[in-house]
């Protein structure tokens, strides 16, 4: 259903032009005797505080797991700050008198080099 609407289609290239944009990965020839991982698409619709909808967000993740349907089939985890650790650090700044700046991060990649062949 989704690649019949140009909102999610449009959402998905955004997502696929971030890959190229960050160099996030390169095409290779597939390897002998290893098995590929699937992917699949997650859609979310990200509200305002008035649940209006503001933007339409695909994430493409890989499936190197089996999720389970009508228990876990539609969670995406992502690593969150929570509120405590934003408030310790606001408070400490404000002790130490640092300049703290708030940022919108759009896409954020971890910048590793992979030793191992996965």
């Amino acid at each position: 259903m989704a690649l019949q609407e140009t909102r999610w289609v449009d959402s998905m290239h955004e997502e696929l032009n971030q890959f190229d944009k960050l160099k996030v990965c390169r095409l290779v020839e597939f390897p002998v005797r290893k098995k590929a991982l699937d992917t699949r698409w997650v859609f979310r619709n990200k509200q305002d505080d008035t649940r209006v909808i503001v933007r339409n967000k695909a994430r493409i993740v890989v499936r190197g797991f089996h999720q389970l349907e009508g228990l876990d089939y539609t969670e995406v985890y992502a690593p969150v700050a929570r509120l405590e650790a934003i408030r310790i650090l606001l408070e400490y700044a404000s002790y130490m008198g640092f300049t703290v700046y708030q940022m919108n991060v759009n896409t954020a990649f971890l910048y590793g080099e992979v030793k191992e062949e996965i």
